[in-house]
């Protein structure tokens, strides 16, 4: 498979052309003949005149690709090589939705063929692979699993806003559902993936290794939020006790903050989910996850309580929110946090404006139910830092100031100006 792909004699197909599969998909295309596969015709059509639609790639990354987008799956089964990159994620319960994914697998199904492969990128739980999606490449190809085609997987380490950990930057972590797949896989990978790869002893253990990269983060930045609340009551500042306690060589460096996205704040809900079938309550990780979730109610009860003791008038007060996105320097607003603190500051009477300058107004519209203000007014009682975009980091006091009257407060949610601020009220996690 690997000399066939090398050689342009077998296309990779990649399903899904979202934050994940459009850069491995033009990655591959710089190197060997690639079909990028979408069931979104708007998103295929942006992308044939060379637009990223997740806004994360330049025009010049679709330069010098041999890959043809679209949405036919007689296109389709012109490959070999699927690789399949679509979003796993989470329902109003936090349950796994694998309604994507189950999808993904079933327009596969369709075009697989005896010979082909099929590399599962999607984050999941251990055994999904070979329990959910390889039974529904069976059933809709006719095909024997092992006998006529081959499964692996290879966890997606895409990181949106990152212009240094790049696909071809990243070690990359593959298996198979045998050593020989495995090997293939991993040739075909190393086409593209400068530092190699590391080869997982079993599919079990590959997406094993994905669900707990994002849990152990999601933990840690849980300790460090209940850390923050409770040296918030001691009246003592969360960064600098993490500087302090940083200058130990082997202090691991978290940060409190809203924990949300596709990734860290999902993903460990598909461990416990899984977790949960076998018969195991998870303690530390289902912890983790409800301070994180928490935090979002915990940041608007504070600035609340803060506007109280200044005498506001909650009805009457105005706050802006500085960010929308999960993440900064982004316009991702998938499972943003940030949704949460102006939901409950809405909750309690106060009147709430949101900007942000990567977010787009319609779709957090469609997804929040609020819209962004072009540009901030002049007469807030608070304002939240919710994001540190690149263009708030070096906002000095006056500009603060000059939206809001003497006595209002700056709440800083990642410490940005921290020992800057010496004439409004000031409050960070």
């Amino acid at each position: 498979m690997y000399n066939k792909v090398l050689n342009k004699q077998s296309k990779i197909a990649v399903v899904g052309l979202g934050y994940v599969g459009l850069p491995i998909a033009l990655a591959f295309a710089k190197k060997v003949s690639v079909i990028g596969f979408d069931i979104n015709q708007s998103r295929v059509d942006m992308m044939k005149k060379g637009i990223d639609p997740s806004q994360e790639l330049e025009k010049e990354a679709f330069e010098g690709c041999d890959i043809n987008f679209t949405t036919s799956l007689d296109v389709l089964r012109e490959a070999n090589f699927f690789i399949v990159a679509v979003p796993t994620p989470i329902d109003d319960h936090n349950l796994p939705d694998l309604k994507p994914l189950l999808g993904a697998s079933k327009s596969v199904g369709k075009a697989l063929k005896k010979g082909d492969y099929v590399v599962y990128e999607s984050t999941v739980y251990p055994g999904c692979t070979e329990e959910d999606c390889i039974p529904v490449l069976e059933a809709e190809s006719g095909l024997k699993f092992c006998d006529d085609f081959k499964v692996g997987y290879s966890p997606e380490r895409i990181n949106p806003g990152d212009k240094e950990h790049t696909i071809t930057k990243i070690l990359k972590v593959v298996s198979g559902c045998d050593p020989e797949s495995a090997q293939e896989i991993a040739q075909v990978y190393k086409i593209i993936v400068e530092p190699g790869v590391h080869i997982a002893s079993s599919i079990k253990v590959a997406e094993a290794a994905k669900i707990i990269e994002n849990t152990q983060r999601d933990v840690n930045i849980a300790l460090m939020n209940e850390l923050s609340i409770i040296f918030s009551k001691m009246g003592i500042n969360t960064y600098e006790v993490l500087e302090a306690a940083g200058t130990k060589w082997n202090f691991l460096k978290f940060f409190p903050g809203l924990v949300g996205g596709h990734c860290i704040g999902v993903d460990p809900y598909y461990l416990t989910y899984k977790a949960e079938s076998l018969g195991y309550h998870t303690k530390i990780i289902n912890s983790g996850r409800y301070v994180n979730d928490s935090m979002g109610f915990y940041i608007a009860k504070q600035t609340v309580k803060k506007l109280t003791a200044a005498k506001k008038n909650l009805n009457e007060a105005l706050v802006l929110v500085m960010g929308a996105t999960f993440k900064e320097d982004v316009s991702d607003i998938r499972n943003s946090k940030v949704a949460d603190v102006v939901k409950e500051l809405k909750s309690f009477g106060l009147n709430v404006e949101v900007v942000d300058p990567y977010a787009d107004s319609a779709e957090l519209k469609h997804e929040y139910g609020f819209e962004l203000k072009e540009k901030p007014g002049n007469n807030y009682d608070a304002v939240i830092v919710a994001v540190n975009h690149a263009a708030y980091k070096n906002l000095k006091e006056p500009y603060f100031e000059s939206l809001m009257p003497k006595d209002g407060l700056l709440v800083d949610l990642k410490g940005i100006y921290r020992g800057k601020i010496k004439n409004l009220k000031y409050w960070s996690l």
